[in-house]
């Protein structure tokens, strides 16, 4: 059986194609849902959208990488980096033994601050301490995440 021939997205014939919408369709399509001109400015929507900005953004995904780092689902090169503060002698006496504090290496250069190895401990230590419990799930940490991260947005 003969099938009829077409170009595919890139161009090449194809015996079928799986061809999207043209990307300025798309983009059309959501600007009529949200009712949002170019000129106007983005952050409603994704406060309409439940997105975060993009700093927060960020702090989410650093967050996530360490949590999974405590569970041993990330990668193990990342987990080295995340040291609780529990596991360095003579610490035990510290308030910080009591929690689930990483230890932050001192960081000389501002490359070595924005690196995971101090970022990553950072980020986690400022989360609050109702964060911390590596008893949540994956979906209940990021919930609960993403609703502390919309709140402290919020009062910026």
């Amino acid at each position: 059986m003969n099938r009829p021939r077409s170009h595919g997205p890139t161009g090449n014939l194809s015996s079928s194609c799986f061809c999207r919408p043209p990307q300025h369709k798309l983009n059309d399509n959501n600007n009529n849902n949200n009712r949002v001109c170019r000129s106007e400015h983005i952050t409603p929507v994704h406060e309409d959208l439940h997105w975060l900005p993009v700093s927060q953004k960020v702090v989410f995904k650093t967050a996530l990488m360490v949590w999974k780092c405590f569970r041993g689902i990330a990668p193990a090169y990342l987990g080295d980096l995340c040291i609780p503060a529990t596991d360095i002698s003579n610490r035990q006496h510290l308030r910080s033994a009591v929690t689930v504090t990483l230890l932050v290496p001192h960081a000389q250069t501002a490359t070595e601050q924005q690196s995971f190895a101090v970022n990553g401990p950072s980020t986690w230590n400022r989360l609050p301490p109702a964060l911390w419990s590596l008893d949540l799930s994956e979906s209940a940490f990021k919930r609960a995440l993403k609703l502390h991260l919309f709140s402290t947005a919020q009062r910026h």
